[in-house]
């Protein structure tokens, strides 16, 4: 699914008007509905629903739902913001049309402003600013969406929450956002809806079809995108039924420092589980004894170190490398793993300490192998990069860097972001909350590295890796829920994951 820019979105909406043809009226009209559904199914017509109008088309929006919502029988009032003098031309005709037969019920702002009060049990339906929003509010606005705030009252906004740009909020400001308790989005998600420190604003996130052009939506390229199961199952191998373990990969896992076993456990289990014919586990000699008890599958290759990754090992005979996780950041250990990543033979996969080796030794980063897969969480990559404002900057220097190494790198999070090194950048739609336990990290590091092994390309194996970890998480939190999850379920849900994309 794609994800488009504000432009990009008016871009769409004039080829829907055009081509199906539809009047943009109508289509503000189907709109309404969707959006009246939607509120209908969360809040009943005994929810007392004050409607605050801005002066553009989300503003028409929001006065199309009011008058929806009035001949549903619910208790209305509607206040739409006309300072300026000006509204446009489908938020005219929408204030026309419920001043016809609801005016008394309609409040229309130009200069004074007599808020009305808002109390627990009310709904505010917030349709002042959507998505062609540029700068923060200010002003009379910003009051208004303070008020809001202070206020006990659901808030469900239209398309975006008021105040909330559509991309870059890198320089808003936080208290002249509403906080939605419910966002309906229009046809697709925006981008900044899936950045973390914006969830506070949009709440509850539900996006409705309004049946924009799908011709349209083909023919406009676009730089993000939704990872949906359809792309994952399209990129699936298939399974040779005389294949063998010699011919379904064999991958080496680095990991493990004494006292962090339990990182190079959860990465070669995962490998195992993402169906790669052999794992081998190099490890300290202190974590033998440990390791040959958990996973009895893996074979070990035991570093002269007891307690560390020491030196580098040849990967002539591997079809991937994992390496980083719990590995530990001595000047030793860094000297061996910027060696074995300069001296590789295979794909890679690089994480965790791997990551804070790098950070620590920014000028090995231009020695990385080119396809290497990278996957730091935010902290990692603002060791890596220097630190970040919020998710925009981060995304968009771990974009420019994927493109700078030819690179995949995944920024993990609840919508983790694959950079491509051609500029594309693919969000997973798989997880939860669950997951954030320690070691989840670990078991993606495995599956990557088991999916390289098995013969994906590595932007492929990064698109199935994260759904296929992200699906596990969430079958896994079905049956256990999201507050007892551990790193080693996510495993063991890895073949109902499997499962569900072969059926």
């Amino acid at each position: 699914m794609k994800i488009f820019t504000t432009a990009q979105i008016r871009e769409l909406d004039k080829y829907t008007i055009e081509h199906e043809p539809v009047k943009s009226i109508d289509l503000m009209e189907r709109a309404a509905r969707a959006l009246t559904q939607a509120i209908g199914e969360r809040w009943g017509n005994q929810t007392p629903v004050v409607v605050f109008a801005g002066y553009g088309n989300n503003g028409g929006d929001a006065l199309a739902v009011a008058r929806m919502l009035i001949e549903q029988s619910y208790d209305v009032k509607v206040f739409l913001f006309n300072i300026s003098g000006h509204l446009s031309a489908d938020c005219a005709e929408n204030k026309r049309r419920l001043m016809e037969k609801y005016s008394r019920q309609f409040v229309e702002v130009t200069q004074e402003f007599d808020p009305p009060q808002l109390e627990q049990g009310m709904l505010v339906v917030d349709g002042l600013f959507g998505s062609g929003l540029n700068k923060p509010l200010a002003g009379g606005f910003a009051s208004l969406v303070k008020y809001i705030n202070a206020s006990r009252a659901d808030v469900v906004s239209i398309d975006m929450p008021s105040g909330l740009m559509s991309e870059d909020n890198t320089y808003n400001v936080k208290a002249n956002i509403i906080r939605a308790t419910m966002t309906l989005t229009l046809q697709q998600h925006k981008l900044s809806q899936l950045f973390a420190e914006n969830q506070q604003f949009v709440g509850e996130l539900r996006v409705l079809d309004i049946r924009l052009s799908k011709e349209g939506m083909d023919k406009i390229d676009a730089q993000y995108t939704l990872i949906e199961e359809k792309d994952v199952r399209a990129r699936l191998l298939p399974r040779d039924a005389f294949g063998h373990k010699g011919t379904m990969g064999q991958a080496l896992i680095i990991a493990g420092s004494f006292g962090m076993a339990g990182a190079a456990i959860l990465a070669t289990k995962a490998c195992l589980r993402a169906g790669c014919g052999k794992v081998v586990a190099h490890t300290p000699k202190r974590n033998v004894a440990v390791l040959q008890t958990a996973v009895p599958e893996a074979v070990l290759q035991i570093d002269r170190e007891e307690t560390m990754f020491s030196e580098a090992v040849d990967t002539e005979d591997f079809k991937s490398l994992g390496i980083g996780p719990g590995l530990g950041t001595t000047e030793q250990t860094a000297i061996a793993m910027i060696t074995q990543l300069r001296k590789a033979q295979c794909p890679v996969v690089c994480d965790a300490d791997a990551i804070n080796i790098l950070a620590n030794h920014r000028a090995w980063v231009q020695q990385l192998p080119k396809g290497i897969i990278m996957t730091p969480h935010p902290l990692e990559f603002d060791r890596l990069e220097g630190h970040s404002a919020d998710s925009y900057e981060r995304l968009t220097r771990a974009s420019n860097l994927a493109e700078r190494l030819g690179a995949c790198i995944i920024l993990k999070g609840h919508f983790s972001a694959l950079c491509m090194p051609d500029g594309h950048v693919m969000f997973n739609s798989t997880g939860n909350s669950g997951m954030a336990t320690a070691g989840s990290g670990d078991v993606l590091t495995g599956i990557l590295t088991g999916l390289l092994a098995r013969g994906y390309k590595p932007a492929d194996a990064s698109i199935v890796g994260m759904y296929l970890h992200g699906l596990a998480g969430d079958l896994a939190a079905q049956d256990l829920g999201e507050d007892s999850l551990i790193a080693s379920d996510l495993i063991n849900y890895l073949p109902k994951a499997f499962k569900r994309l072969t059926d």
